[in-house]
């Protein structure tokens, strides 16, 4: 295996969750969290249970006793998963490489809905056992990170498999996450788009995402089982190293309309409770979710869990933008310390928008002027840091400079350089100075649209803009404009997402009385980690 953490076992695994062979009575599950020392997924005769290790419902959570059982209340239509202890592993799927480390509680099975979601599962059995398999694990360890993959087709994850999976395959890291909306509404993509991620070599955890529900589920209950059926539990717990990492559905669907909010429900925040009366305080608590903390409705109970915590991070997507959120009072958050929160990029950037590059993928950059790309999370102990990586740049490719071409050589003093940091927060420090001497100027922060995705927009509109017109339609609207997108996609791309006032941009004037001719810029910035990143660009006086 090219994984040192990666530990699978055979085929078999994937299809169950280590069942007994009798019922149990209806209101309680139990069975076994057990050292798997064959690897074969069954407990056998000489394998002993593990102690202190946590399993739950998906509200209660308890700990085995000295002989590795558990008992648990259970209903209908519950996920029963055990909690990964730091030093241990689960089975993981070989085909997938998706952690198995549940059991699905649906007697029915799912009601018909457009995409499959689980078969009945029949009576609960007598017992419900769950296998480990110890592991090494350092306390300095790095994650791979993405936001939306968002993949609507086979096109669009062959995308994703060209410019991300390609360039991470074989990469050394602990596991991957991918933070919520796996694929764009058509749940049939789950298999296609996880079998491309599990290239990469890594147990790889799916956060559910509005994209990714039952939007024709008949009750709340049903949304996430075409989920669970490929992925497991919507929500869950596991702990690696010294790291306890929290993965939350916070998609609440509206039964019978195409739309949602941000919400919890109780269920979920008695199993946060629960979970953390088990987690020393001093330790670092991620939590991964897909919808921004910000809107979620019942934060404040959230909060309250959390905030008397000394080492709290939480990272989302769903916006295809990036922003750093530092909360505080303001926010309804009362720790000691702000709680940052990471809008993380996109892996899909904008929808796979745009015009193609040199490899026909689409350039599809998000609408605050960043590119696709992922993150590399390092964490060391209660420390982390978070390092953006550009798709299919170089890492050192942290931000872009722009100055019109050419500057005026009359009044220099008036034009702005602005420089797009893409992983830059109110935390980065950003400065320019001209040529290889002289002073630095402190750029200063600002609220704007990126100059270059203002261009790159502005041309495909125009285009499209102009077939309009040579058409001499009767009307031009923007149903019109649509349906010319359309026809135009396999030139032009998918059409790109308007821009949007970026969280991550710096300006600063030019020095005066710069004489005609070229000169470079150059930017450098240390950012809230303490990284520093550096990048030049040419200008031309005249």
């Amino acid at each position: 295996m090219r994984k040192q953490n990666r530990i699978v076992w055979k085929t078999a695994v994937c299809v169950a969750a280590y069942l007994g062979c009798l019922a149990a009575a209806a209101d309680t599950v139990t069975g076994i969290v057990f050292h798997d020392k064959n690897g074969n997924g069954v407990l056998d005769r000489r394998e002993k249970g593990i102690r202190d290790v946590l399993v739950s419902n998906g509200r209660d959570v308890v700990a085995t006793d000295k002989h590795g059982r558990y008992t648990l209340p259970i209903e209908d239509d519950m996920v029963v998963f055990v909690i990964k202890p730091a030093g241990w592993t689960p089975p993981v799927c070989p085909e997938l490489n998706i952690p198995l480390f549940h059991y699905v509680h649906k007697p029915a099975g799912s009601p018909e809905m457009r995409y499959a979601g689980v078969a009945p599962t029949g009576p609960v059995p007598d017992s419900v056992n769950f296998p480990l398999r110890p592991q090494k694990e350092r306390k300095r360890f790095r994650i791979v990170c993405m936001g939306d993959t968002q993949t609507r087709n086979q096109q669009e994850v062959d995308y994703l498999s060209h410019a991300i999976v390609s360039e991470l395959d074989g990469i050394d890291a602990a596991f991957g996450v991918t933070l919520g909306d796996v694929v764009f509404d058509d749940l049939s993509v789950f298999e296609p788009m996880a079998r491309s991620i599990a290239r990469i070599g890594l147990p790889w955890r799916h956060v559910p995402g509005n994209h990714d529900l039952n939007q024709d589920a008949p009750e709340q209950r049903y949304t996430a089982d075409s989920f669970i059926r490929v992925f497991g539990p919507p929500y869950y717990a596991f702990a690696y190293g010294p790291v306890h990492f929290i993965v939350l559905k916070n998609i609440h669907w509206h039964i019978g309309e195409r739309s949602y909010h941000a919400e919890l429900g109780a269920d979920q925040l008695k199993f946060v409770e629960g979970y953390l009366r088990h987690v020393p305080r001093n330790r670092l608590v991620v939590l991964f979710m897909h919808i921004p903390i910000t809107e979620i409705r019942d934060r404040k109970q959230l909060f309250d869990l959390l905030q008397n915590r000394p080492h709290t991070f939480s990272l989302s997507a769903h916006t295809h933008d990036q922003r750093h959120v530092f909360l505080d009072a303001t926010h309804g958050w009362h720790g000691a310390k702000p709680h940052h929160h990471l809008i993380h990029a996109t892996a899909c950037g904008a929808w796979w928008g745009g015009n193609f590059d040199e490899l026909s993928i689409p350039l599809s950059p998000m609408a605050d002027g960043k590119p696709k790309g992922y993150s590399l999370i390092y964490f060391d102990d209660s420390r982390y840091q978070v390092v953006f990586k550009a798709a299919g740049r170089p890492a050192g490719h942290q931000m872009s400079i722009y100055a019109p071409d050419p500057v005026p050589a009359h009044s220099p003093e008036f034009t702005d350089v602005i420089v797009n940091v893409f992983a830059g927060s109110e935390r980065s420090r950003v400065e320019m100075r001209v040529g290889e001497s002289g002073a630095w100027t402190l750029m200063q922060p600002f609220r704007g649209e990126d100059p270059y995705y203002l261009k790159l927009h502005g041309r495909q509109v125009a285009f499209v803009e102009k077939i309009a017109a040579m058409k001499e339609a009767a009307e031009i609207n923007d149903a019109l404009l649509r349906q010319i997108q359309a026809e135009f996609m396999h030139i032009i791309g998918r059409g790109m997402a308007r821009p949007k006032d970026s969280a991550h941009l710096w300006k600063a004037p030019l020095p005066a009385g710069l004489r005609p001719g070229c000169h470079t810029v150059h930017v450098r910035t240390t950012d809230m980690f303490g990284a520093q990143h550096a990048a030049a660009r040419v200008i031309r006086v005249e």
